[in-house]
């Protein structure tokens, strides 16, 4: 069978086989696509028979993907994305102003920047609609990368080919410590006199928990977290506590009572920027809600 043919083949199925990737059941999946469940047996069943090797196996109760499927999911979660953005760009074509743009971002920048975008631009575009996304670092990248977002606000700007992105701004970051601290007077800090200090941080996955690992290794130490979060609000409450130290943006406007924050030496910052995935067609709205951002709003 050629190329060209077996794609056509497979083509009504990559759907299910991606449904099944997400659901781990094949009755959940079948009625997420809205067919019978037997219609997605015969599939699954003329998918392992067109590719010459199974691409689900029992396990338990419900099935799991086989290496082959596992491959071919991703693959088809990639076409998709792909398809779907195309279909927008395709429908925005006709009316660009009722157009859709999936947003995702930190939560770090939840509360002052991104509010105050989305304003500035439906000033312009009115009827542009936003679906917003918040979490960490790498659950952003992922959902750039596999469509589920056009665009991201995150920190650090990725390198590499897989995603293309401009820088917007620069953060210093600062140590956080309560007011009693014994560093708290000081006019700078280094990275290394926090070592045997209690940190407070970000959970694994978040650009902010990198950094401060990273520039702890530089350091030569492993910070030991005494707690983890997700909120930066949330760890400066914990700091003031006194429950221990943490890296952090700089607090804007204000200090949070009972911290104070100390400039690193050499001074450490990070970049934030607005990512999307690089070769992939976005549909108008993101295309002008991305010249808008990049213009500087």
């Amino acid at each position: 069978m050629s190329e060209e043919t077996l794609v056509r083949s497979l083509a009504p199925k990559l759907a299910l086989l991606r449904a099944v990737a997400a659901e781990g059941n094949l009755t959940r999946a079948a009625n997420a696509l809205d067919i019978p469940q037997p219609t997605a047996t015969r599939w699954l069943a003329a998918l392992s028979a067109e590719l010459g090797t199974p691409v689900v196996l029992r396990d338990g109760r419900g099935i799991r993907l086989t290496r082959a499927g596992a491959c071919l999911a991703d693959a088809a979660g990639r076409a998709l994305a792909v398809l779907a953005a195309g279909l927008r760009q395709a429908a925005e074509e006709v009316d660009p102003e009722h157009g859709q743009v999936v947003l995702a971002f930190l939560h770090t920048l939840g509360e002052l920047r991104v509010p105050g975008l989305l304003r500035a631009f439906r000033k312009e575009h009115p009827r542009v609609r936003f679906t917003l996304v918040q979490g960490a670092h790498e659950e952003l990248l992922e959902h750039v990368r596999t469509g589920r977002a056009d665009l991201a606000f995150t920190a650090p700007v990725p390198a590499g080919p897989e995603f293309a992105g401009i820088t917007l701004d620069e953060q210093q970051l600062v140590v956080t410590v309560p007011v009693e601290h014994r560093l708290a007077g000081r006019a700078r800090v280094r990275m290394a006199e926090l070592s045997g200090e209690a940190f407070v941080g970000m959970k694994m996955g978040y650009g902010l928990r990198r950094i401060t690992d990273e520039l702890a290794e530089a350091a030569g130490f492993t910070p030991a977290l005494a707690f983890e979060g997700e909120e930066v609000d949330t760890l400066r409450g914990l700091v003031a506590a006194g429950l221990g130290v943490a890296l952090l943006p700089a607090a804007e406007p204000t200090l949070t009572p009972g911290t104070v924050e100390i400039p690193l030496r050499p001074k450490a910052t990070r970049r934030i920027g607005l990512v999307w995935a690089a070769g992939r067609p976005l549909a108008p709205a993101v295309l002008a809600f991305r010249e808008f951002v990049g213009s500087g709003g």
